[in-house]
C-alpha cells in the first residue's frame, strides 16, 4: 500500500470520526435542550402548575443524555488528535522528499 493512501486513509477516517462525533454531540445536546423542569417554587394550589406549565425530567434520560455528550465531546478529542497525527505525518514525509 502506498504511503500517500495511508496518509489519506488516516484523514478521511479521522474526519469521519469527527464528523460522527459531531452529530452524536448534536443529539445529545437536543435532548438535554428538551427536558423541561418543574419549578419547585410553584405550589400544589397554584392555578399556575397547569401540566402546560411545567413537567418533570425523566432522570434517566437526561443522565443517559449528559453522558453520550461527553462520550461524544471524548470521541471528538480522539479523532482531532488521529487528524493531526496524519498530518504530522504528511509534513514530516514532505520534508524528507525536500
Amino acid at each position: 500500500m502506498p504511503i500517500n493512501n495511508i496518509q489519506s486513509d488516516a484523514l478521511n477516517i479521522g474526519l469521519q470520526g469527527f464528523q460522527n462525533a459531531q452529530s452524536r454531540v448534536a443529539v445529545a445536546a437536543q435532548e438535554i435542550a428538551s427536558q423541561s423542569v418543574k419549578d419547585p417554587s410553584i405550589t400544589s394550589n397554584s392555578t399556575l402548575n397547569s401540566p402546560s406549565n411545567s413537567t418533570s425530567i425523566n432522570q434517566n434520560d437526561l443522565t443517559t443524555s449528559l453522558v453520550d455528550l461527553k462520550v461524544a465531546e471524548l470521541d471528538a478529542k480522539a479523532n482531532v488528535k488521529v487528524i493531526q497525527t496524519a498530518s504530522d505525518l504528511i509534513g514530516s514525509l514532505l520534508d524528507i522528499r525536500a
